[in-house]
């Protein structure tokens, strides 16, 4: 096959993909043999596809072919072989031996004597060589794993594994570069082309035959550009020589024939030029005899087209305006459908005061979590958001007064105050910028923390500066500005200078958008009156002249990737409209459906992750998805947003910052975006560098009620089965919990573990969620570190994925000291940096610091007595940490001068739970008395502390642990004991929910937050997990014992501890009495643990304190 039917095979694949052809994708694959698709390979094997993983080899390679094929078949084939032998399956293993394996006989009869062996086993684990063979799951990752290390040493796979880089839909972009060349071709080329076939070539009709275009035409036909919405850029004249073809976001807006007053133009000719770039013709083409009129250019003649052509034609065979194939956006691909609207940032995290309303906000492009942020009172701040720090404010202040206009002078002498109306960072984000309502705009240089030194001050329009942006013409950093004065500059970002100016607008111009088609400079503009224009960084005017939706004031961005274009604006009726603009005609390709009629503002938009929209409006953020016209879901981010909030989000759409009605800005963020706070929000920050106090109100997620709840009422603590009610008044819709009683009915995956199993005492995540550390009651951590590779992109913890159980090459173990205790005796505790590189620990001995990389014990301190009981990290410096200790103190102890810096006395028996608030300003304990106590992190003195209130008849056992853990607020605490949840408030401890566990259950062993705040994990004694709402603390889901832990009737085995992973609300691990170690998921299909109550059932969501506050599981 030559080389360019081969591309044509590539081709097809690409096209197949595209339209989801899956299975004839596959098939093309084998029966070509050009690509070998590894995620297909890896998705047959790991379902177990036997017939078809062979299948599919076969299109590459034979059992004899080399030493390499021959291994990956055998490996397959004893894989398939141990699976039946596992499910004694006998009948099955003796076919498969027979039929399979036995080819391999001749290459080594020892080994085929030896499998065969196996039959006589009860368990072929008893074969030493497989005495390590676990699950079926795990042995297929494993093996797997050995089969791509033997498919990318294969050298007939050479060459087979990558598949080629192309364009989106390059088989269509061809197609429609061929009709576009046969349109060239007609007698008589129509203006809009009828396109219905590809069996045959194009021709246009005769002139006085010709019919209409029809308007529905075949599937494949894309829409065909309107002939005369804009005005070109040349009158009738011949070409000039092209320097430069437009993109086609322009071309395609400039199809009316209509002469401009510009008869010469150094861009040359407009056309379209898709996005995949052919050449220019260089070889001359014999057009039909009876086609004089056309005369095609030669390699070395300047000549183009003497007859002007519709469209306005240009040399290049892709300039016509035809798009018969619709080509795909990259952000269609089958590859963006692992996007949900999970993924959008809707959790309130934090409440930052401003002090005016917010009139503009901008994050970092590089610094995902510095906020920029700029109000109607002229102040421009920069927020630290991870700590909640305001780094840095300015006020509006003319530098240089001297060197403004008389008129600007005069205006200030009158009143001397300015609102801002955009900020924003420059791409790199060393600058930003500031445009006032008043004549000027302020460029600032940043270079990190706090350092914002005053760069250029620009008088750049009369009046109100509306707009500001930067771009990058001729590879020059520009800020480009628009005003009330109907004119757009172009600024030099160093010196000043200013390098171009565009007239045109009839009215204000209210925004712009820069941007760029490969080498194609050019600038959206929009103004009051509606109008849409566009302009090249040239002294010609503008290409482009329409009208926005609605005649309205209108905004435009492009998504992340720049390939697809949206607007959103408002009218003077209130009326709003979002659309996505389809650049090839320069007409709406969909409007989205949402927002409403009678807007109290001017709608303010974005877009994030080349897959979402967002806007404010109507008191709340409204999402789509950008291939859908109707509303994804929508916010009012726990109330108080004005009627068109300004919104933005960060660069990677896990943040979105929300302006509120009383000059507040709201953060909400999803899963990802919670992880990223948590990493940063706790890390050192110098306070001298804040440049003013920054007030700032923590969000409350979770929607707590208020705390009038009377706790201890004796009859609420009966056990009460949950009523059942109508959810949305649909009584054929009845709520139910979910119990999870069998494997099949959720994902989880037991850790490999190859040391002394023993009861594990301490469990987490780290902050990053790549790995799990255990501490186990014989003092040795166990670290599980997870893999990134094809099938785990991210290399987070996950059930789909077997990690390893990571030593340092060394191969010690991080053990603590034990002194002369018996460590199943102690009370083990640890502590994580929350850089994840040191880990501080202590199992009854002195308490030891160990580097998590190398596992070495960097110092040990504090020998007993007392033993520590409890670790913390003080949120703002990793060198302070609070120790709880045996004999009912806490050290505050300074790891770096080895000091302890004060000592706490409140409790009665040892310290059982360490929690910080860096909002408050508190460290709150627990202790084994039952008690909690508030402590200032100021001072250090104590202020508050109350008894838990202990359900009748229900006594603690003497030494019962509670735990504390803050809510994401930093204000309300989940504090658990073995008789119950319960919810306080900090400082004052006001108990706002309880909930008592049934003592058919046995005792609550460990209970933790999800990593969004929404959910609450509870192990029990039983061997269940339960899930509850926070906000209610009612059951969600119950997750009976057999659902993951194999039956064993002569050893009871329940988990100790529970972890919930930092970044993925849905998933937890269990520490088990047996030493195990459990990673649970949802299915995939359910994406979450249970549905959540209707508010109807039960007590509701008001102030209970007991099971009547939640869907108690009947145990």
């Amino acid at each position: 096959m030559s080389s360019l039917s081969r591309e044509l095979v590539f081709l097809i694949l690409q096209f197949l993909d595209e339209e989801k052809f899956r299975e004839t994708v596959h098939k093309l694959e084998q029966e070509s043999g050009f690509f070998f698709n590894m995620r297909h390979f890896e998705d047959l094997v790991t379902n177990g596809e036997w017939d078809e993983v062979e299948k599919y080899l076969s299109g590459f390679t034979k059992v004899d072919d080399n030493r390499y094929s021959m291994k990956i078949f055998f490996e397959i084939r004893k894989q398939k072989y141990l699976e039946a032998l596992d499910k004694h399956d006998r009948a099955k293993a003796v076919e498969i031996l027979v039929k399979d394996l036995k080819v391999f006989a001749a290459f080594n009869e020892d080994l085929f004597k030896e499998i065969t062996q196996l039959l006589t086993l009860e368990n072929f684990r008893e074969n030493e060589q497989l005495s390590k063979y676990g699950d079926t799951k795990s042995a297929r990752s494993i093996m797997l794993a050995e089969l791509k290390k033997l498919i990318e040493a294969n050298p007939l796979f050479r060459d087979k594994l990558q598949f080629p880089t192309l364009k989106n839909s390059r088989l269509r972009t061809l197609i429609n570069q061929s009709l576009n060349w046969q349109h060239q071709l007609c007698k008589n080329p129509r203006s809009n082309p009828d396109i219905k076939t590809l069996f045959v070539d194009h021709t246009c009709g005769q002139p006085n035959g010709a019919r209409a275009p029809s308007p529905v035409t075949n599937s494949l036909i894309g829409a065909i550009p309107k002939a005369g919405a804009f005005p070109p850029l040349t009158a009738h004249a011949p070409f000039q020589p092209t320097a430069a073809t437009l993109p086609t976001p322009l071309a395609g807006w400039m199809a009316n024939p209509t002469p401009v007053p510009h008869p010469s133009a150094s861009a040359g000719p407009i056309g379209l030029a898709p996005q995949s770039n052919a050449g220019t013709l260089k070889r001359p083409r014999t057009p039909p005899t009876n086609s004089s009129a056309i005369d095609y250019q030669t390699a070395d003649s300047e000549h183009v087209l003497k007859r002007s052509r519709p469209f306005g034609i240009s040399d290049e065979v892709t300039n016509l305006p035809i798009n018969i194939l619709p080509v795909t956006y990259s952000a269609q691909s089958h590859g963006q459908s692992s996007y949900s609207s999970d993924d959008l940032p809707r959790n309130v995290i934090m409440t930052l005061n401003q002090g005016s309303p917010v009139k503009s906000m901008d994050f970092h492009p590089l610094q995902q979590i510095l906020l920029l942020v700029g109000t109607n009172m002229g102040d421009v701040m920069v927020w630290e958001v991870g700590s909640r720090t305001r780094i840095a404010l300015r006020n509006f202040k003319v530098w240089d007064l001297g060197a403004c206009s008389k008129a600007l002078q005069a205006s200030l002498a009158n009143d001397y105050t300015a609102s801002v109306n955009r900020v924003m960072w420059s791409p790199d984000g060393t600058l930003f910028g500031v445009a006032y309502s008043r004549h000027m705009v302020h460029l600032y240089a940043y270079s990190g923390g706090d350092d914002i030194r005053n760069h250029l001050e620009i008088e750049a329009h009369v009046g109100s500066v509306n707009d500001l942006a930067f771009s990058y013409p001729n590879k020059q950093l520009c800020v480009v500005t628009c005003g009330e004065d109907r004119v757009i500059k172009v600024w030099d970002a160093v010196t000043g200078t200013k390098q171009h100016t565009f007239e045109g607008h009839d009215a204000p111009v209210y925004s712009i958008c820069p941007h760029h088609k490969e080498s194609i400079q050019f600038i959206f503009s929009t103004a009051t009156d509606g109008k849409i224009k566009a302009w090249l960084y040239d002294n010609m005017g503008s290409r482009v002249d329409y009208d926005a939706p609605g005649h309205s004031s209108t905004m435009m961005a492009y998504s992340a990737d720049g390939t697809r274009l949206f607007s959103c604006g408002t009218n003077k009726e209130g009326e709003s409209y979002l659309v996505e603009w389809n650049e090839s005609e320069g007409a709406v390709k969909r409007t989205f459906h949402g927002l409403g009629k009678r807007s109290g503002g001017v709608v303010q938009f974005d877009t994030t992750k080349n897959r979402f929209l967002a806007a404010g409006d109507e008191f709340m953020v409204k999402f789509w998805d950008m291939d859908s016209v109707n509303m994804l879901t929508s916010t009012d981010a726990d109330g108080g947003l004005p009627a068109s909030p300004c919104i933005r989000f960060n660069k990677e759409g896990i943040l979105l910052a929300v302006s509120t009605s009383d000059n507040n800005v709201k953060i909400l963020a999803n899963a990802d975006g919670i992880r990223l706070l948590r990493t940063v929000e706790n890390r050192s920050f110098d306070p001298s560098r804040v440049s003013s106090a920054a007030v700032v109100k923590p969000a409350m997620l979770g929607a707590f009620p208020p705390a009038t709840a009377t706790v201890g009422n004796n009859d609420a603590l009966a056990d009460v089965k949950p009523r059942i009610a109508d959810e949305s008044g649909d009584k054929s819709r009845i709520w139910k919990l979910a119990e999870i009683n069998e494997p099949t009915q959720c994902r989880s995956l037991k850790l490999p573990d190859s040391l002394t199993p023993t009861r594990v005492s301490r469990l987490i995540y780290t902050n990053t969620g790549l790995a799990i550390l255990a501490l186990a009651s014989n003092a040795v951590h166990k670290l599980w570190k997870w893999q990134k590779n094809e099938r785990n992109m991210t290399g987070k913890a996950t059930t789909s994925m077997v990690p390893q159980l990571w030593q340092p090459p060394s191969g010690i173990l991080m053990t603590n000291d034990i002194s002369d205790t018996n460590p199943e005796d102690a009370v083990p505790c640890f502590a994580l940096s929350k850089n994840d590189s040191y880990v501080m620990s202590a199992s009854g001995g002195k308490i030891s610091l160990f580097n998590m990389m190398t596992f070495k014990t960097m110092t040990t301190f504090m020998p007993p007595p007392p033993a520590a009981t409890f670790l913390a990290f003080h949120p703002q410096d990793n060198n302070i940490i609070a120790i709880g200790m045996e004999d009912s103190t806490i050290q505050i102890y300074n790891v770096r001068v080895d000091e302890v810096k004060t000592k706490l006395k409140g409790h009665q028996k040892r310290i059982t739970g360490l929690a910080f608030s860096n909002v408050l300003n508190v460290l709150v304990s627990s202790g084994a008395d039952s008690q909690l106590c508030v402590w200032s992190t100021d001072g250090w003195e104590k202020q508050a502390s109350k008894v838990l209130q202990m359900p009748t008849g229900r006594g603690a056992a003497p030494l019962a642990d509670t735990r504390v853990q803050f809510h994401l607020d930093q204000i309300h605490l989940l504090v658990v004991h073995e008789t119950q949840i319960a919810i306080y408030e900090a400082p004052k401890l006001e108990c706002l929910k309880q909930w008592v566990t049934r003592e058919a259950s046995g005792p609550i062993t460990h209970a933790t937050y999800s990593c969004d705040g929404q959910s609450i994990y509870v192990s029990f004694e039983d061997g269940s997990v339960g899930v509850l709402m926070a906000s209610t603390l009612r059951f969600r889901c119950r997750i009976n014992a057999a659902a993951y832990i194999p039956p064993n009737p002569s050893l009871r085995v329940y988990p100790l501890v529970i972890a919930a992973h930092p970044s993925e609300p849905n998933q937890f691990a269990l520490g088990l009495t047996d030493g195990s170690v459990f990673v649970l998921e949802p299915l995939e299909s359910e994406g979450k643990w249970g549905i959540s109550p209707p508010l109807e059932n039960g007590a509701g969501p008001s102030n209970a304190s007991g099971p009547t506050g939640s869907d108690q599981p009947q145990r």
